[in-house]
């Protein structure tokens, strides 16, 4: 067996198959495109599931890649076992109604056991229990020992639901005994790690309909996917996949930062291996452009991210150092996936402000828990729901285990069983829906047999005489369609813009001599056509039927300007922020536009101030807008950018306004002074370190402008100025203000100091220990805390214990200092049986803590328990 690295591994896969025709890809975005049903692409044949499904056509039949993936329904899992991951690379080679079984197996035989030298008498494979062809194919034709081919059943056939589905066969290595359970059944399949499988050849030749018949498919496919870390972990001799060299240098320098060694201890190494898998994922994700934030994907980047993080804790490392690795995956896969070289800068950055926001959640966190501890304490419960103790997982990334030290610390428990359950349920939820998104429609839509080719002119021209060539009702091709009914229709010629990166479709009119049709939407069909969702208003419209087809002019005048204006704020924003900035998305209307991109903070008001000139600037010189057919290398080589989420073939169109050059198949304005005016109605934070600014343009643009306008002139009136004079009349209201409260402020200091000299003369000497305890009136929280932080000062030893009542709420605060807390004080268990005096409770650290109660009227005995509780715990100390 060959002794080849990942990247060896990977080129010679694709290599191998392109010498067989087939169209080598890159790998797609783990971001899916144009589907909304998964998070990530998380299959090799995912972003391939128009091909398989015939929403689309390829232009070669035969596809390999390797595709970068990402699963997290197991993301506990990472660390534990050999090869669970979150981010992994399928091998995978694809036909879409070309070759089938023979050539798929044999071509697996060859690539393993010649190109990679494997030993043949070590593999072994399943197959279905009635897929007797490959049967036959591995063992007349590759020449398998029939003892070595095991018949399956479910594990060996591939469905999700209703669609394109059939038999599969799977193909394990055997690594020997020495791997095994030692059971004389063991075989492929076996939960031990002798037999590994390394490839799934899977045979989609049948469709599952609604009445759960299997019939044949018209066009039969082909879908592999062979794990790049597995053969890598063979090839290489090693245990697991962390060991290989695809993971082994984050590991290493995991080691040099913690000062530790991987290999010397079963529990660093779980930490070791999360780290180095995170940091894999977290760093691909920020390439294909998904920033940690609180919702999706971004929620499980700042998950995995927050994860790694307490695993390097866990290690030693207690400050940001994930940011550093970045730099070793770019050496191990950089030269093969140029995203991550290209941005590793950007990567790094966000990776540590990541990294920094979470070492003070983690304060936080510990904030929040001891006021949940509180609240209970009033209540005189002691055990944290794993409700509450999840949310603060799920929601604030705050970690279990840590929950239970703090609470354990406080004389709290956590209901582990309930998180569990919680959890589990959580992971129940992301099967459920990564099932249905996983499935995939029946080949045999109407759609997919229309060919009849529809050119679109929708360029150059709004309105055009057409032929209706094909109506589809409810799936089924019709020949006419009423008034009152749905459809979509497919013209010989359309003017009609099918929704695609972020513009949205035209909106218009269908109108034939027997009946007129309104135009709700327009999507590609399979073979590329543009399709129109149609509601006939009027009559009937028939296939074959003349008519005219007309765009709504203004909609799409008032969206050419937001889409040429986005091209022109892309510019701004990179000119005036940084090429750092990168977009993340956009959407383009009639009446608005919304750009979103990687920025690592708020614009201020003169960065929006600029960005706004910086565009209307380039809408005022009146650039014309140039739109050119070219290769995809020499538009790259002009320093044309690529719309986010969009594919592009060989040949592309660029669309040049001014300084801006862009890749884009969408409509814009012929002169950049058609746009007329640009402002800017919002710029937010929608993720850390992705921006997002919503604009305006023309007459909306007009219209936001008086909108101001109107609302600056109420202002005046409020104040009694005048528009000319109300930012300098505002000015002294605020001013005035503000020497209200610093006013206000002052009052409150001398209260305050007077109270703290007062409760300093209260000191008294209990069993030996200084103690000042007080119970007061209408003070809050907070202002028990600033007492408490003023008595300190100056104290090397010291009790404190207040209580207050204030809005009828009873509250504690105890501190006790560090030399007491070595002789048995704790603060946490103090407050704790001070507030239970007033039928309450509560806890928190040994040296601060809090807790609230019911009964203002026990306030007074609670503060008098505080005698009791140090006398006590002198007295044992004494013993």
């Amino acid at each position: 067996m060959k002794s080849l690295t990942g990247q060896e591994i990977r080129r010679a896969f694709k290599s191998f198959f392109a010498a067989r025709g087939h169209q080598v890809l890159p790998s797609f975005s783990l971001v899916p495109h144009d589907d909304p049903t998964l998070l990530w692409i998380n299959a090799g044949m995912a972003p391939l599931k128009p091909y398989f499904d015939g929403r689309e056509i390829p232009e070669i039949p035969r596809i390999v890649d390797a595709q970068k993936c990402i699963r997290t329904n197991d993301i506990e899992e990472v660390g534990h076992t050999a090869r669970h991951q979150t981010f992994f690379e399928m091998l995978g080679n694809f036909s879409f109604g070309d070759y089938f079984k023979k050539e798929a197996i044999t071509w697996a035989w060859e690539f393993l056991t010649q190109v990679l030298e494997m030993e043949p008498e070590r593999i072994s494979v399943t197959i279905h229990v009635e897929d007797d062809e490959a049967f036959e194919i591995w063992h007349r034709q590759v020449g398998l020992p029939e003892n070595r081919i095991y018949r399956g059943t479910e594990d060996n056939f591939w469905e999700i639901g209703e669609g394109p589905c059939g038999p599969c066969s799977e193909i394990f290595y055997d690594r020997g005994e020495a791997f095994g359970c030692g059971a004389d059944d063991c075989k492929p399949g076996c939960d031990c790690d002798r037999f590994l499988e390394i490839w799934n050849l899977v045979f989609t030749q049948f469709n599952k309909g609604a009445d759960g018949e299997y019939t044949p498919l018209p066009k039969r496919n082909i879908d592999t996917g062979s794990g790049l870390e597995r053969l890598a972990s063979l090839l290489q001799g090693v245990a697991n996949n962390f060991e290989t060299d695809l993971f082994r240098p984050i590991i290493d320098r995991t080691g040099e930062i913690a000062g530790r060694r991987y290999g010397e201890s079963d529990e660093d190494d779980i930490h070791f291996k999360i780290v180095a898998d995170h940091l894999r994922t977290v760093t691909f994700a920020i390439g294909d452009g998904v920033l940690p934030g609180n919702e999706g994907r971004s929620y499980i980047i700042r998950r995995l991210l927050r994860r790694a993080v307490r695993s390097g804790r866990r290690l030693g490392i207690e400050k940001p150092f994930m940011y550093q690795l970045v730099a070793v995956v770019d050496e191990i896969m950089g030269e093969d996936y140029p995203e991550i070289r290209e941005k590793r800068s950007l990567i790094e950055r966000v990776v540590r402000t990541e990294e920094e926001r979470f070492h003070e959640t983690l304060s936080g966190g510990e904030a929040l828990l001891s006021e949940l501890m509180a609240e209970l304490g009033v209540k005189n419960e002691t055990v944290i729901s794993g409700t509450d103790a999840f949310r603060l997982y799920d929601t604030y990334g705050f970690p279990i285990d840590l929950t239970v030290e703090i609470a354990k610390e406080s004389g709290f428990t956590v209901d582990r069983d309930g998180f569990d359950a919680e959890l589990e349920a959580q992971r129940t939820r992301a099967r459920q829906a990564r099932q249905v998104a996983e499935g995939m429609q029946s080949q045999r839509g109407a759609l997919e047999t229309i060919d009849q080719p529809s050119k679109f002119v929708g360029y150059e021209e709004l309105t055009v005489d057409a032929e209706i060539v094909a109506l589809v009702q409810d799936g089924e091709r019709v020949d006419g369609v009423s008034v009152g009914s749905e459809a979509q229709v497919v013209l010989d010629v359309t003017p009609f813009y099918a929704e695609s990166g972020g513009q949205v479709a035209d909106r218009g009119e269908i109108v034939g001599a027997s009946g007129r049709a309104e135009v709700l939407d327009v999507r590609k069909a399979p073979h590329g056509q543009n399709v129109m969702t149609i509601r006939v208003i009027d009559g009937s419209l028939h296939q074959g039927d003349s008519v005219r087809a007309h765009v709504d002019a203004d909609l799409r005048r008032d969206t050419v300007k937001n889409h040429t204006a986005t091209h022109l704020l892309h510019r701004a924003l990179r000119e005036i922020l940084g090429t750092h900035v990168a977009q993340a998305g956009s959407l383009v209307e009639p009446e608005r536009l919304r750009f979103d991109f990687s920025h690592f903070g708020p614009l201020s008001d003169e960065e929006l101030a600029k960005v706004e000139a910086h565009v209307n600037d380039a809408i005022w010189q009146d650039h014309h807008v140039v739109i050119r057919e070219m290769d995809i290398d020499d538009a790259k080589s002009l320093g044309a950018m690529a719309l986010f989420g969009e594919k592009y073939g060989k040949r592309v169109r660029v669309v040049q306004a001014g300084e801006s050059i862009e890749l884009c198949g969408g409509c814009h304005v012929e002169r950049t002074g058609l746009i007329g005016q640009f402002l800017i109605v919002s710029e937010t934070g929608i993720g850390s370190g992705t921006r997002r600014i919503e604009a305006v343009t023309g007459r909306h643009a007009y219209s936001v402008a008086r909108e101001r306008e109107a609302q600056l002139r109420q202002v005046a009136q409020l104040v009694k100025a005048t528009p000319a004079t109300v930012v300098d009349r505002v000015g002294r209201v605020i001013e005035e203000t503000r020497a209200l409260e610093r006013e206000l402020e002052s009052a409150k200091a001398r209260l305050n100091h007077g109270r703290v000299a007062d409760l300093a003369k209260r000191e008294e000497n209990i069993s030996g220990v200084p103690v000042i305890r007080a119970a007061l009136r209408d003070v809050d929280m907070e202002g028990l805390r600033q007492l408490i932080d003023e008595l300190r000062v100056g104290r090397e030893t010291y009790m404190v214990v207040l209580g207050s009542v204030h809005n009828e709420k009873v509250q504690f605060v105890a501190s006790v200092s560090k030399d007491l807390q070595e002789k048995g004080f704790h603060a946490g268990q103090i407050v704790k049986q001070v507030a239970a005096i007033a039928g309450g409770g509560g806890g928190g650290r040994p040296d601060l803590a809090q807790a609230g109660a019911r009964d203002p009227e026990k306030l007074g005995a609670a503060i008098e328990k505080v005698a009791e509780i140090v006398e006590a715990v002198a007295g044992d100390r004494a013993v």
